[in-house]
């Protein structure tokens, strides 16, 4: 089966996760199976390839492609991970490829994008009640603004708010673009909607709260000398991200004027990338979502060792 998109910074997480024969990976957000192609083909048959998708979409291609060669999960990536966590298992790789995925974007129906008129739908698990109609309709002005200005980063999130308040109700993509444009911070590249879009998005999807949740988790079921890597496409995925690893990166994590260490934190990882990696020009000519794309990077050490 051929995957309808291409995997973004593929060969740069091949070498940042650097599979070995036998290893075992599991890939959070598998999508189609980009990534997880690479990476089967570096373990071989004897390794362990666990994916997990939210989309039951993906996941149904991830079954015809993958066969008996994996172990498909249908849940978003915390519920794995705690499942994981739950069952003893330990892995030398994991992937995150966060935001929403190309073929989720390019199917209309899904409510993702206001390119064309569709229902305002933007769940990536469609078994789940919450949908962007649900947020836009019900949710009251001032927790609409907030959530636009922390999610979307929108300048005008309180002039944004109070239009499409005004407009209500919305059952459409196509309504709610125009009156966000019409109340938007208007200028850049981008689309005036994008913002507020994205920030629906992240709050139907609790995608930040559960990679806040996340992390740590996954974190638990690295053995020593795992491999940890996380693409992130916007400043508030890519500071959760950095500011993890910053602090599983350190040996203490007491106020920097404390003159005695009383918080007894010891490491537990060690950063493989200082500066994120972003694709390089040749990428986003073919592949432009890369883009934004930032990937970090860490390895897990042996946290009973305290650095010296």
């Amino acid at each position: 089966m051929q995957t309808p998109h291409q995997p973004v910074l593929l060969d740069q997480v091949v070498t940042v996760l650097a599979p070995k024969l036998g290893e075992a990976y599991v890939d959070g957000t598998a999508g189609y199976g980009g990534h997880a192609a690479e990476v089967l083909d570096k373990i071989g048959p004897e390794g362990r390839l666990i994916l997990v998708d939210r989309d039951s979409n993906a996941i149904k291609a991830l079954a015809e492609r993958f066969g008996d060669h994996a172990e498909i999960i249908h849940a978003d990536f915390l519920e794995a991970a705690q499942r994981l966590l739950e069952d003893g298992t330990l892995v030398d790789m994991i992937l995150l490829d966060l935001g929403v995925s190309s073929p989720q974007l390019d199917n209309a129906q899904r409510g993702f994008s206001f390119k064309t008129d569709a229902a305002l739908d933007m769940r990536m698990d469609q078994s789940q009640s919450l949908t962007a109609a649900d947020v836009v309709n019900h949710t009251p002005a001032r927790e609409l603004e907030r959530i636009i200005r922390e999610y979307g980063e929108e300048p005008r999130a309180r002039a944004v708010a109070r239009a499409i308040v005004d407009g209500r109700p919305y059952a459409t993509t196509a309504k709610l673009a125009k009156v966000v444009r019409s109340a938007a911070l208007v200028g850049g590249d981008i689309d005036p909607a994008t913002r507020t879009f994205q920030a629906i998005r992240i709050k139907v999807n609790a995608e930040l709260e559960q990679l806040r949740e996340a992390l740590p988790v996954f974190n638990k079921i690295l053995r020593t000398g795992g491999r940890l890597a996380v693409i992130s496409f916007h400043s508030l995925e890519d500071r959760i991200v950095k500011q993890f690893i910053e602090t599983e990166s350190r040996d203490c994590i007491c106020p920097p004027k404390q003159p005695i260490c009383t918080c007894g934190h010891t490491a537990s990882l060690k950063k493989l990338t200082g500066k994120p990696i972003t694709a390089d020009s040749t990428e986003i000519a073919i592949n432009p979502r890369a883009r934004s794309a930032k990937l970090r990077a860490a390895e897990k050490i042996n946290k009973n060792k305290r650095r010296t």
